[in-house]
């Protein structure tokens, strides 16, 4: 996914609260941004790392500037968590996932008969339907990434719809993306959320599927570049 246009570099000053945040800019003058990440963000609020904004001139928008990227541990780490979802769209359209590779209409935030959403459902004569739920990951300890950074009701949740939707006949996948290049493994982090991870152990063993893909991120693009491991002791 490429960025619509180049994106302003700054540096992170403070995050006041889960949607807005200060930054330096290059002519020394300080603008809020706003920020698409409700997480908690943990090690990555280091007051004078570099940061990458993008500008809208939208003048219906209250803030001109979002919040895209922060430098952390010499990697650029993706922070626009709806950001995402359009980097995996592309890579299904252009069958960079082979694991989806068999499957033609994707659509995005499909409503399932409880109520929740989901973020894409994938369909293909002759296959059963796959359900995804893709989440970003941005926590590194070591050079493990880890999900969640913060307590997630709504993403245990998640992991009961897929459970469901396995249960009925259905293709479900969780979808974990890690929005930076400095990890080589993936684990739940269950000294965070230990509920979510041992209900991430209880739908991988009913049949919901793990991907995990790490990305390249940088200040022209994101894109989805291969698999990394996992495992959930």
């Amino acid at each position: 996914m490429d960025f619509s246009s180049p994106l302003v570099p700054a540096v992170f000053l403070k995050r006041y609260n889960r949607f807005l945040a200060d930054f330096q800019m290059e002519n020394d003058s300080t603008v809020t941004a706003h920020c698409a990440n409700t997480g908690s963000m943990l090690g990555l609020l280091t007051p004078g790392s570099a940061a990458m904004l993008s500008h809208s001139d939208n003048p219906q928008r209250k803030l001109a500037y979002t919040w895209e990227l922060i430098r952390e541990n010499d990697s650029w780490v993706g922070l626009h968590t709806g950001r995402t979802n359009a980097v995996v769209l592309e890579a299904m359209k252009g069958r960079m996932l082979p694991e989806f590779s068999g499957y033609g209409e994707f659509k995005s935030e499909v409503r399932v008969d409880d109520g929740s959403r989901l973020d894409f459902r994938l369909s293909e004569d002759g296959l059963p339907h796959c359900f995804v739920e893709v989440k970003s990951v941005t926590l590194r300890q070591g050079n493990v990434a880890m999900f969640p950074d913060a307590v997630t009701k709504r993403g245990h949740r998640h992991l009961e719809v897929l459970a469901s939707l396995k249960q009925q006949g259905h293709r479900s996948v969780l979808l974990l993306v890690i929005q930076r290049s400095d990890c080589v493994l993936f684990r739940p982090a269950s000294s965070i959320d230990s509920a979510y991870a041992a209900t991430l152990r209880q739908v991988v063993q009913d049949g919901v599927e793990i991907l995990v893909y790490a990305c390249s991120v940088g200040p022209q693009s994101i894109t989805l570049r291969h698999t990394v491991p996992w495992e959930l002791s």
